[in-house]
C-alpha cells in the first residue's frame, strides 16, 4: 500500500500543476517524450524482449504475445502517435456552450481535466505511452497499472518519459507506474476514492469486470469485441471477401477484428468466401447447414457465437435476411463494432437504425474502430458503454466539464 499511497499522493499535486498550463507548455512535453523514445528504442525492445521470454515460458497465449510484442515498427507508430497528439486541437477550456439568462448572468460550459486517471490494462506495452499522452495533453495525472506480464517493458518507458519531463513544463510525477502488480494492491486501487477520480479498465472480459466489480472509484468502461460482419445478398463480391479477410486476419488478436460472419443465404459467393478463409488458414466454425457442406467446417457450438476468439478463428452462419443477421448481432454482440456489406440502401439503413453498438459500418472493414484511425492521434480505450463516452476514447472523453457563470451583481430572489 506504500508506493500505492505514495504515488497517488504525487500524481494529486502534479495535477493541480497540470491544470494550470498552456496547451504550448503541453505540446512541448508531449514532443520531448517522443525524442526520448525514439533514442531508447533500442533498450525498450530489449526490455521488451524479457517480458516475451517470460511470457511464452509461462504458456501465454498466441494472442496475448501478440499484443505483448513490441517491433520497430510498433515503437514508430508509438511514437507517431505521441506526435498526433501534441498537433491536435486542446480540448481544454473549450466553451462546450454559452448562454445568457433573463436576468443578465451569463453562463459558459468549458472543457476541464478529470483529475488523476487510473489506467488497468494487459499485456500491451503501447498503452503505456498512449494513455500516458492523451491524460497529460488533457491536464490528467495518470497511474498506470499494467499486468506483471509486461513489467520490464513498462518500467522502461516510463522511466523514458519521466526523464523527458523534467526538462519541461509538465511534472515529472505526472506519469506513475504501480510497480506492484499484485492482486491485493490492485482491489486497494479500485478503491482508492479521494486520491483517483476514474478508472479504465482496459483488456480482457475477466479484467474488466473485475474491475467493474470492485471499484469504489468510477469505472469509464471499455469492452470485448465479439464484432459481426453481414454480407447482405447484393453484397458486391470482391469487397465482401477482401473487407472479412482485412476484418480477420489484419491483426487477428485485438478486439475490432471480426469474430462473426453472418451471410445471406442467397448471396452468390458463398462458397468462395469460405474456400479463400479455409485456404488463408482460417479455422471455420458454422452452422448445421455449412458444416454439413464444407469438410473444412466444424460445427459450431452454443459458446461459439458469443466466443471473442482473438485468434484466426471465425464463426459462420447463414441467414435468411438483414432481420436475422440483426436479431443475432443483438442477442451475441458486445456492442463493440458490426458491419453490412450491401448495396441496398433499405438494409443498410434499418442495420443501422437497429443494432445497438458504439461503432457500425457500412462497406469497411470493421478494424477501424481505432482512435488513431478516427484521427484521435491515439486511444485511451473503446468504450462500449453509454455514459460519459462511447467508441474510440481520445482527447475528449478524458475530461469533464464545469460551468462558469458571469454576472454583475445579481441576487435571487
Amino acid at each position: 500500500m506504500n508506493e500505492l499511497l505514495t504515488k497517488a499522493k504525487q500524481l494529486q499535486q502534479a495535477a493541480k500543476a497540470l491544470a494550470l498550463l498552456s496547451t504550448e507548455e503541453k505540446n512541448e512535453a508531449l514532443t520531448r517524450i517522443a525524442d526520448a523514445i525514439t533514442k531508447q528504442k533500442d533498450w525498450i525492445l530489449q526490455e521488451n524482449e524479457k517480458d516475451v521470454a517470460l511470457g511464452k515460458e509461462q504458456g501465454l497465449s498466441p494472442a496475448l504475445i501478440d499484443r505483448l510484442q513490441l517491433t520497430d515498427e510498433r515503437i514508430e507508430q508509438m511514437v507517431d502517435g505521441v506526435r498526433q497528439v501534441a498537433g491536435l486541437p486542446d480540448p481544454i477550456g473549450e466553451i462546450v456552450e454559452e448562454w445568457t439568462r433573463p436576468n443578465g448572468l451569463r453562463i459558459q460550459t468549458v472543457r476541464v481535466p478529470l483529475g488523476v486517471i487510473g489506467m488497468v490494462y494487459e499485456a500491451r506495452p503501447n498503452v503505456t505511452v498512449d494513455a500516458t499522452s492523451l491524460c497529460l495533453k488533457t491536464g490528467n495525472a495518470v497511474l498506470l497499472r499494467g499486468s506483471s506480464s509486461a513489467l520490464h517493458s513498462n518500467k522502461a518507458l516510463v522511466h523514458i518519459m519521466q526523464e523527458a519531463l523534467r526538462d519541461s513544463a509538465v511534472p515529472a510525477d505526472a506519469v506513475q507506474l504501480l510497480e506492484d502488480t499484485s492482486r491485493e494492491t490492485a482491489q486497494q486501487m479500485f478503491r482508492l476514492n479521494g486520491y483517483l477520480d476514474v478508472l479504465i479498465p482496459r483488456g480482457g472480459a475477466g479484467l474488466i469486470r473485475s474491475v467493474i466489480e470492485n471499484a469504489t472509484v468510477p469505472v469509464l468502461e471499455t469492452g470485448v469485441g465479439n464484432c459481426h460482419i453481414f454480407i447482405d445478398e447484393s453484397a458486391q463480391k470482391q469487397m465482401a471477401i477482401d473487407i472479412v479477410l482485412n476484418a480477420k486476419l489484419q491483426r487477428p488478436s485485438v478486439c475490432n477484428a471480426v469474430e462473426t460472419v453472418l451471410i445471406h443465404q442467397n448471396w452468390p459467393y458463398i462458397g468462395e468466401l469460405l474456400e479463400t478463409l479455409h485456404a488463408r488458414g482460417v479455422e471455420l466454425r458454422g452452422d448445421s447447414q455449412l458444416a454439413s457442406s464444407y469438410s473444412f467446417i466444424q460445427q459450431a457450438t452454443e459458446a461459439d457465437w458469443s466466443t471473442e476468439y482473438l485468434a484466426p478463428i471465425l464463426a459462420v452462419k447463414l441467414v435468411q435476411d438483414v432481420k436475422e443477421a440483426v436479431d443475432h448481432i443483438n442477442r451475441y454482440g458486445t456492442k463493440h463494432s458490426e458491419a453490412i456489406i450491401s448495396e441496398q440502401n433499405d438494409n443498410v439503413r434499418f442495420f443501422f437504425q437497429a443494432i445497438d453498438a458504439a461503432v457500425l459500418y457500412h462497406n469497411a472493414s470493421t478494424r477501424f474502430t481505432d482512435g488513431e484511425q478516427f484521427g484521435y492521434g491515439a486511444e485511451i480505450g473503446i468504450s462500449t458503454q453509454k455514459l460519459h463516452a462511447r467508441g474510440p476514447m481520445g482527447l475528449r472523453a478524458i475530461t469533464t466539464t464545469k460551468s462558469l457563470v458571469y454576472g454583475t451583481g445579481q441576487i435571487r430572489s
